[in-house]
């Protein structure tokens, strides 16, 4: 997809409205005075009449034979997060461009004219730099055509760009703090439904900008299936706290009910800061589906075996709880919450659990490998600082799982991914003379392809 294989997404495949776009339902209200004053200007045949020292400075008569209400204009889109953005939502703004560029004849009858537009684009997955120089930018979007046609769309299309490209380039920076390992998608409680398909789109094309760049293949998982619907995945997900309630706080019960019924190809993660007793909680858990994956094992049930693999534990501790096994510490903010003191001791209580199982010897090397196999999914509160401390110590997690982060937006952490839009050029008689508002230039950039509407 996108520049991994050259597709593009076709309007076909958004869930957007597209007549409420054509109208200016999502447009700044700015846009809908300026084309409804260059609809009007048209109609009456209006010619430039004012003065432009600009045009004349370059040569040009300052009063030109210009139609001021068609007139055509070159418009160029980037992004100004430092030092780069991997760029997402290229295909949604085109098909935005294609579907309601034109003008309303009439109160219903919609005419398109976004065959009259030249376009160039970079592919979704692109990376662009910014120096922070706004003479200086990497345009992923280029547009040529009757400005009144496209006007109102300057708003939608930036949204898009901004929203797609700061999740993309978030999840990129997540992964290169966790080193490549599996991040995993879970900010749709944090989500408006309606974006879900676009904001999982745009953490796919991260992950595959991230595994292009370094050369692996990390899984991209997403949690609902709206968040893979753009891009043939499927979502994945265990259990919530609410579901252990109604277990009366039995995770351990949860859990085999869950592997009973649920089919094998789903991860059996067990959730186990329920008691705030993480390390009790998982070897618990292990305990009682290794009991049952050595029963099918010895009754030579592949199915059952899988069954009663345990994929996974997830501490999801809160950030203003203790687990109790760190609570004969002396008190400190490092021991709260999801924490590396914690991870460190989950990872070798797991991995000594079979010790205490009382197993025959011809099972003991077997049972340490099922132990040392269980991963470690840490939730709750990540953001790519804190996966970077994570890191630098060498927690044993083997897979993060990031809710919010993936929309930070922030200045000062450096995530802003604001998009700006600008007329650069405008077509006088026949030749496009640079026009750009005072600190802002035309610019190039060789990722840049023609694209058809």
């Amino acid at each position: 997809m996108a520049r991994f294989d050259g597709r593009r997404l076709q309007a076909s495949e958004l869930p957007l409205d597209w007549d409420g776009l054509r109208r200016g339902d999502y447009s700044d209200r700015y846009f809908c005075n300026g084309m409804q004053i260059l609809q009007t200007l048209a109609q009456e045949g209006y010619r430039f009449a004012g003065y432009s020292p600009r045009l004349m400075a370059m040569g040009h008569t300052p009063t030109p034979d210009v139609p001021t209400g068609d007139l055509r204009v070159e418009m160029q889109w980037f992004s100004r997060r430092r030092p780069f953005t991997v760029v997402a939502g290229v295909d949604i703004a085109l098909a935005i461009l294609q579907e309601c560029t034109g003008y309303w004849e009439a109160a219903h009858h919609f005419v398109n004219t976004a065959h009259t537009l030249q376009v160039e684009a970079v592919q979704d997955g692109d990376v662009v730099p910014y120096d922070g120089n706004p003479l200086q930018v990497a345009p992923v979007l280029r547009v040529r055509g009757r400005y009144r046609d496209f006007a109102l769309l300057e708003t939608p299309t930036l949204g898009v760009l901004t929203r797609a490209s700061r999740i993309a380039t978030n999840t990129y920076r997540l992964m290169e703090a966790a080193r490549g390992k599996p991040i995993l998608f879970f900010p749709a409680r944090y989500d408006l439904p309606a974006t879900q398909a676009i904001d999982g789109y745009a953490y796919f094309i991260g992950v595959q900008r991230y595994n292009h760049d370094a050369g692996t293949h990390v899984p991209a998982i997403v949690s609902t299936p709206a968040q893979a619907s753009l891009w043939g995945g499927r979502a994945g997900g265990t259990v919530a706290h609410a579901m252990i309630a109604t277990f009366l706080g039995d995770t351990v019960e949860l859990m085999l009910q869950f592997a009973r019924i649920l089919p094998p190809e789903v991860p059996r993660i067990a959730l186990i800061d329920f008691d705030n007793d993480c390390i009790n909680t998982a070897l618990a858990v292990a305990q009682a589906f290794f009991k049952r994956y050595r029963e099918a094992a010895e009754r030579g049930d592949e199915e059952g075996m899988r069954r009663y693999t345990l994929y996974g534990v997830r501490p999801d501790t809160a950030a203003e709880l203790r687990d109790r096994s760190l609570q004969h510490l002396p008190d400190s903010p490092d021991l709260y919450g999801v924490n590396p003191r914690l991870v460190f001791a989950l990872r070798e209580a797991l991995d000594n659990a079979w010790h205490a199982w009382g197993l025959p010897p011809e099972w003991r090397t077997r049972a340490a490998e099922w132990c040392r196999q269980i991963k470690i999914v840490a939730t709750s509160g990540f953001t790519e600082a804190r996966i970077r401390e994570f890191e630098a110590q060498n927690t044993p997690v083997d897979i993060y799982g990031v809710g919010s982060a993936f929309f930070s937006n922030s200045s000062v952490e450096g995530t802003n991914t604001d998009f700006t839009a600008d007329v650069v050029r405008v077509e006088v008689e026949g030749s496009w003379v640079p026009l750009a508002k005072v600190g802002r230039a035309p610019g190039e950039n060789p990722l840049l392809e023609p694209v058809i509407l």
